[in-house]
């Protein structure tokens, strides 16, 4: 594979042939396969993970020993930034959803080439603060709202960050195991499981096995918004 695969990639996108090529000289590529623990919580932080196949997810554990799901990232996400700039331990665990291949920054590396690529660290500081406004919102709704919000907003949250619009619709073509999903929003596996077949049958989504289609995005994101 060459260095042109970069261009893909938001963190990337913006380089100069040059530069991409210099930052492929550094590139390691490992595979995972699914339900593979990629890092521990507490590991040592001397590394970038760039996704470039596969799906994996954010966990930590809550005080109770429950798995509390912060984040799902796709292709072309990273993970592993917070302890590779401030050389603390690992934040988090990181879980594959799916087989998985990523690429491996060294942390000496990665901050190299920030030094003489600035626009790296720009889009690096952007994703951080559009990731922290994500977690303070996600915050509010779980402490403030009910489980059909929780549920509701949850289902936004994954149309965000993974679905495809048209035409006011949002189709999720992979809907997270319901398990994950009260992961992440706080709530029970029978919660998610009685709220899909309630959405289902209030028209506000279809599914079809694991795709689902959010009908009308503006009206669900509304009427699940206003109460918090």
């Amino acid at each position: 594979m060459s260095h042109k695969f970069l261009e893909n990639l938001p963190l990337f996108g913006e380089l100069d042939d040059s530069e991409q090529i210099e930052v492929w000289s550094h590139v390691n590529t490992r595979s995972y396969t699914k339900s593979n623990i990629i890092l521990f919580e507490e590991d040592p932080g001397d590394s970038l993970f760039i996704i470039k196949e596969g799906k994996v997810k954010i966990t930590r554990l809550s005080e109770e020993g429950k798995e509390v799901i912060l984040s799902i990232l796709g292709e072309g996400e990273f993970f592993g930034e917070m302890a590779l700039l401030d050389g603390e331990s690992r934040s988090a665990n990181v879980i594959a959803l799916s087989d998985c291949e990523v690429f491996i920054l060294k942390r000496d590396d990665f901050l190299d080439i920030i030094k003489s690529n600035p626009k790296i660290a720009i889009t690096l500081l952007e994703e951080m603060a559009r990731r922290i406004r994500k977690s303070d919102q996600q915050i509010e709704y779980l402490s403030l709202a009910d489980a059909e919000n929780k549920v509701a907003m949850t289902i936004l949250r994954i149309a965000e960050e993974s679905g495809t619009f048209k035409m006011g619709q949002v189709t999720i073509e992979e809907l997270p195991m319901q398990q994950d999903m009260a992961n992440m929003s706080g709530t029970s596996r029978e919660t998610i499981s009685r709220m899909l077949s309630d959405f289902t049958d209030k028209g506000y989504i279809e599914r079809k096995g694991k795709k689902l289609i959010l009908l009308d995005y503006e009206k669900f994101k509304t009427e699940f918004s206003k109460s918090l």
